[in-house]
């Protein structure tokens, strides 16, 4: 397999763990909005927190953009996912910011 496979094969998989933590943030709302407060919204903390650790364990870099660097000498931000640039260069602080209103409004609802 050559490296522009090897590209492609790292950005659809970015591309899915991308989709799959939309997915829990998504719940994560729904869950808060809803007064699902179970299991379920618990366990998408915990992913959260994971993947918080992952990024920090790796100086705040996902390690697949790591991992893709070997194939690419792109300075895009976007190199290494199937996402628009801007998206990609602000990903990090618009789901961070996200998680954060969930919060607070999750806060806001087990203190009343």
């Amino acid at each position: 397999m050559n490296g522009r496979t090897k590209l492609q094969l790292i950005k659809l998989l970015h591309t899915l763990v991308w989709v799959f933590f939309n997915a829990v943030i998504f719940y994560m709302a729904f869950a808060v909005l809803t007064n699902r407060l179970d299991w379920r919204l618990w366990v998408c903390y915990g992913l959260i927190v994971l993947e918080g650790l992952v990024l920090l364990t790796f100086r705040l870099f996902c390690p697949l953009t790591i991992w893709a660097r070997k194939y690419s000498a792109s300075t895009a931000a976007n190199f290494d996912i199937w996402l628009p640039n801007w998206l990609a260069k602000y990903n990090k602080q618009i789901y961070t910011s996200i998680v954060v209103v969930i919060t607070v409004v999750l806060v806001v609802k087990l203190v009343k």
